[in-house]
């Protein structure tokens, strides 16, 4: 089993969160490092799963859409992890993303959309 990897969208992947997750010696990148800010969604939840990464986003209403669509079409993807944007401190996300990656494999978050609150308070 192998280990969740996370890719950041434009929204959630400030600097500070991906080195703060790298330090801790989590596989991360954003869509600012890679050049794909301003894709959309869609295609950033595809990217996403061809990496076998599991995307991390503010974007709760679109990504819980997709993740929808995804599962009556029968598609996969890698994984999606939500938090409400002005919910939580850049600590806090950071906790709560750790605990995940803990917790889970990458294998366990195939088709799964996972509300980071759940890891931060509990």
């Amino acid at each position: 089993m192998s280990k969740v990897c996370f890719y950041l969208d434009e929204d959630a992947g400030k600097k500070s969160l991906v080195n703060a997750l790298r330090n801790a010696g989590v596989d991360v990148i954003s869509t600012a490092e890679i050049d794909r800010l301003g894709s959309s969604d869609e295609n950033q939840l595809i990217w996403a799963t061809e990496q076998n990464r599991v995307i991390y986003s503010f974007n709760v209403g679109d990504f819980c859409r997709l993740h929808n669509a995804y599962l009556e079409q029968q598609k996969k993807h890698s994984g999606i992890v939500v938090a409400a944007k002005q919910s939580y401190s850049i600590g806090e996300q950071l906790r709560g993303l750790l605990k995940l990656v803990e917790s889970m494999k990458a294998e366990d978050m195939e088709n799964q959309v996972v509300f980071l609150r759940k890891y931060i308070e509990s």
